[in-house]
């Protein structure tokens, strides 16, 4: 879904395995604690490389930051053939074990709270997890991630995807956008910012197809959870771009409002701000969390 500037971590920053109960996952960590921690999600086809540029100046405004691959993304593995541990549940269930590792403490103790941001698909994998688990979080950003499913064009450029996986292997289906979306075409979608090919190639192969198949399928069918979210009483940021096809920003306004959440629009930015403009998106996120210090 983003671009990023770079899949080379940059200075200041460390990239390792986060061993939790659940297993190990590949993360990009930087800063330190002062203000607090932010656990970053990606969408889907994404990496944690997606927040790559959203580091440096948010440690700078005091956080730690960590952006992570979920199970069966790009650097953490999962099953290629089977979508069971794939279940928005079961991921819900891995961010809070990834919580308890970076906080260092075990389930159901006393431990930090963390600021958690989702974008995209990953906005509701987080949504999830904090409807699994309120206690554990500080507060929550939704990153051009809507209330419910994708838009109906969207809907169809995913399923295209889920279709394609089930009688070609990852490498066949590259081949396939390569040809049928030149790079600069996809600049937007869901497969957007194609140039740096080596790296997005290499991206896309590390990626489960059962987690493509898994996700695809919760982005069509994603039921509306505002009313729940809205009941936890949790902080609430809706961050967007000023565009959007793949849930349009007058829904993402009117979710904002239902969850009477906190509401940052960041000017020049498509679907992927935290790659389209990383310095305005820090510091709206920034100003956010300073809010609740």
């Amino acid at each position: 879904m983003s671009r990023p500037a770079t899949f080379v971590p940059p200075p200041g920053t460390r990239a390792y395995r986060l061993g939790t109960a659940r297993g190990e996952f590949a993360v990009i960590e930087a800063g330190s604690p002062e203000k607090g921690t932010a656990l970053l999600l990606p969408g889907f086809t994404g990496s944690k490389e997606d927040f790559i540029s959203l580091h440096e100046p948010l440690a700078a405004a005091g956080y730690r930051t960590v952006a992570v691959d979920g199970r069966g993304q790009y650097e953490t593995p999962g099953p290629t053939d089977d979508e069971t541990p794939y279940a928005q549940a079961e991921l819900a269930q891995d961010v809070l074990a990834q919580i308890d590792a970076l906080t260092g403490t075990p389930t159901g103790g006393p431990q930090e709270r963390v600021h958690l941001v989702g974008h995209s698909f990953g906005g509701q994998v987080a949504r999830a997890a904090v409807l699994l688990d309120p206690p554990r979080f500080r507060s929550l950003t939704l990153m051009s991630s809507g209330p419910a499913e994708i838009s109906p064009s969207q809907q169809q450029r995913v399923k295209l995807l889920r279709d394609a996986l089930a009688v070609m292997d990852m490498g066949q289906v590259w081949e396939a956008i390569q040809a049928l979306e030149p790079p600069e075409d996809a600049e937007g979608g869901l497969d957007a910012g194609l140039d740096a090919q080596d790296d997005l190639k290499h991206r896309w192969l590390g990626n489960s197809p059962a987690q493509l198949i898994a996700a695809g399928r919760q982005l069509c069918e994603e039921p509306d959870r505002v009313a729940e979210l809205a009941a936890v009483r949790l902080p609430v940021h809706v961050l967007s771009g000023e565009s959007d096809d793949t849930w349009p920003v007058p829904l993402l306004d009117d979710m904002a409002v239902r969850l009477d959440a906190h509401r940052s629009i960041v000017g020049g930015a498509e679907h992927s701000p935290n790659s389209d403009r990383p310095r305005e998106t820090a510091e709206a996120l920034a100003a956010f969390w300073d809010r609740l210090s």
